[in-house]
């Protein structure tokens, strides 16, 4: 599968041209982060179905419409609470190309019961495979983390994880590539500055 863009250039780099097309990829960030922003940047590479879990529709496109970064016009839509799983399966079913579908937070489809929610990552991986698009799960951590969430990482081609760190008045963000199936985990953090947009810095860190 050929590689697609984050839209991020210097990420782009670092992971050789982008994330393998057919690829689950799990998205761990603290909740009291701006994790959204590499989303937020990822729609502009490429059509995005942008499924949301607890935030409303027009929440979402509000936010959309007020970001400082690339963006691009993702449809937006809302996963009910009712049936999350068969309500996803539904959505994801429509993509055909190389699209993004970004599911967030994906924890309310990690509470469903364990089996029924591999088999669900199963259909979304082959579904992914066939399109040749690229499936993002946004996985929040700390201690709330679902007790499925090995489950998550352990399916997903490709982990992400975000770090945030702060220390007196600065605040720290790194993010961290531990495991790139069919490609090459990456040995070092990547520190990240997240402001209004994603940018790598590339200053060196002084002992």
């Amino acid at each position: 599968m050929a590689r697609l863009r984050t839209g991020i250039d210097a990420l782009d780099r670092e992971l050789e041209g982008g994330l393998p097309g057919g690829s689950l990829v799990a998205y761990t960030a603290p909740a009291a982060s701006q994790s959204e922003l590499l989303l937020q940047e990822l729609t502009a590479a490429r059509d995005t179905l942008y499924m949301t879990t607890e935030r409303t529709e027009d929440a979402v496109e509000d936010a959309f419409e007020r970001a400082r970064c690339p963006t691009g016009d993702p449809e937006v839509r809302y996963v009910a609470g009712d049936a999350p799983l068969e309500n996803a399966r539904r959505l994801f079913r429509s993509l055909a190309g190389e699209n993004n579908l970004i599911v967030d937070p994906v924890d309310p489809l990690e509470r469903v019961d364990e089996t029924r929610y591999r088999n669900f990552l199963n259909e979304l991986r082959n579904h992914m495979f066939n399109t040749g698009g690229v499936a993002v799960l946004h996985c929040l951590s700390g201690d709330h983390a679902s007790s499925v969430r090995p489950t998550t990482e352990h399916m997903a081609d490709v982990v992400l994880s975000l770090d945030v760190v702060v220390n007196g008045n600065d605040v720290e963000t790194r993010l961290a590539v531990p495991k790139f199936r069919g490609g090459v985990a990456l040995q070092e953090t990547i520190k990240l500055e997240l402001g209004d947009r994603v940018r790598v810095d590339t200053s060196r860190d002084i002992a």
